[in-house]
């Protein structure tokens, strides 16, 4: 912990910020991005994303980033849109925010500020529902994401853990090292 921020590093030296409902972001954390996979991410996960998507599609399998980096502002956005359904039926205000940060994080609270988290969904199942753990290509993602460098960070009976709902489309890059120890670990 540095400053109040929870770090971690790999014996490679690459760092990892840590972020969730318990542990924001400073405000004065910024992050470069690059387009590439049809979103914008950290470039230092471009290569292995790519390659886990590329991996996955030669197995017949048809995976689609449908979010990648979000700004605080887009975070906001997305919030803001989660409590005005929940008002919208009927909801009081303290009702509707609770519901919807069991949904979307908090902004400057998401690993999509980083850069290297992304929703992936099977392009024949596009919904963000528990449905998509059962498609062939979060099965394949599921098994293989280590490989690349990957882990499903929110999975299954983990939300007292992560403070996250179980999200089966949601990976986040950590590096083969850091992912291959958290696979050996369980999964968290």
């Amino acid at each position: 912990v540095i400053d109040d921020q929870a770090y971690f590093f790999s014996s490679t030296g690459m760092n990892f910020i840590f972020v969730n409902p318990w542990h924001a972001l400073p405000d004065d954390f910024s992050v470069e991005v690059v387009q590439a996979c049809g979103t914008w991410l950290d470039p230092a996960c471009q290569e292995a994303l790519e390659k886990m998507l590329s991996d996955c599609r030669a197995a017949g399998l048809r995976p689609q980033i449908v979010s990648g980096y979000r700004s605080v502002a887009d975070q906001r956005w997305n919030l803001d849109r989660m409590v005005k359904s929940y008002l919208d039926r009927g909801y009081s205000y303290n009702q509707a925010y609770a519901a919807a940060t069991q949904i979307v994080a908090v902004p400057g609270t998401s690993e999509h500020h980083l850069g290297l988290a992304f929703d992936i969904v099977d392009s024949y199942y596009p919904k963000l529902d528990h449905g998509q753990a059962n498609t062939e290509t979060q099965k394949w993602l599921m098994e293989h994401c280590w490989e690349y460098g990957f882990i499903l960070r929110y999975p299954e009976n983990t939300t007292d853990i992560t403070g996250i709902i179980w999200e089966p489309w949601h990976y986040r890059y950590v590096g083969v090292e850091l992912a291959l120890e958290i696979r050996d670990l369980g999964g968290i």
